[in-house]
């Protein structure tokens, strides 16, 4: 079986995500593809997890996890979502690393589901913007526990990603960055339903009708109806021109708010998440779904 794992992160319009797939569930379980409400997994399975700290897993674990999973149901592809799978916005960052507990985390995921082919799909986001908001959250904003002696400009996304490739080789991982999500949000279900872009889903603009002015929105539609035939590459282009002029200012632009942070470093914090992404792109068993 393939085991789709959306792991956020945090503040990624995970939930939204989740929600447009479940929209879509009953068309995506023709295919063959099962999409479990969260109640039927995320508890189970963290309660699994925490419990291999001490043991290892019984052998059934994977069949009765399989089993609330599936509701006695078959499916070829399974897609589960769980932000707080990597643990939870208090943890994420600790001694300067984003999700330290990410590489442990996935190797007992793999001992579990050692026979399915497991894949990591997640969001990620600008560390100029995402550090503040995890710092607001973190239970232990200590500068030795959070930041662990790095500079702001170390903390980068590369390092956890490696950390994932080297506890996890053989789990492939699909990475996006949230700036980009808009643009290709509706590509971004279809690649974990592992889909053609080509196939209908249900609420392929439910993020951009909410960051667009209801008349864009009205303009973007009839464009769509005026130019019926477009590759995913034109609509995107098409999205990104509709964004340009119909965007609501207030819902793509973020307030920052770190003690001593100046524009500068936001800029130069910027340009190294820029370089990051091109690292994660040429990283072994990482793709980047890119506009």
């Amino acid at each position: 079986m393939k085991l789709v794992l959306h792991a956020g992160v945090h503040f990624t319009e995970e939930d939204r995500l989740m929600k447009c797939l479940l929209r879509n569930a009953d068309d995506f379980a023709s295919k063959g593809v099962k999409v479990p409400g969260h109640s039927k997994y995320r508890g189970i399975l963290r309660e699994t997890l925490n419990a291999m700290v001490s043991a290892p897993p019984s052998e059934i674990a994977r069949d009765v996890l399989m089993d609330a999973i599936l509701d006695d149901g078959d499916a070829q592809r399974v897609i589960l979502s769980d932000a707080n799978f990597f643990r939870t916005p208090k943890t994420a960052v600790q001694q300067g690393m984003f999700y330290p507990a990410a590489p442990v985390r996935m190797m007992r995921m793999a001992q579990i589901f050692q026979h399915d082919e497991v894949e990591i799909f997640m969001g990620i986001r600008n560390p100029a913007a995402f550090l503040p908001i995890l710092h607001s959250k973190s239970d232990n904003t200590d500068p030795v526990a959070f930041w662990g002696g790095r500079d702001p400009r170390d903390v980068v996304w590369s390092d956890t990603l490696d950390l994932l490739r080297q506890a996890v080789p053989n789990v492939p991982i699909t990475v996006w960055c949230n700036e980009d999500t808009p643009l290709i949000w509706a590509h971004i279900i279809r690649q974990m339903a592992g889909l053609p872009d080509d196939q209908k889903i249900i609420g392929g603009f439910d993020l951009l009708s909410s960051i667009m002015s209801v008349e864009g929105m009205k303009r973007f539609r009839a464009y769509l109806k005026d130019h019926p035939v477009m590759t995913e590459h034109q609509k995107r282009r098409a999205i990104a021109a509709f964004l340009d002029k119909y965007a609501l200012e207030g819902e793509v632009e973020e307030e920052l708010d770190m003690p001593g942070w100046t524009e500068d470093l936001v800029d130069e914090m910027s340009d190294i998440y820029d370089e990051d992404v091109a690292l994660i792109a040429r990283m072994d068993g990482v793709r980047v779904l890119m506009p």
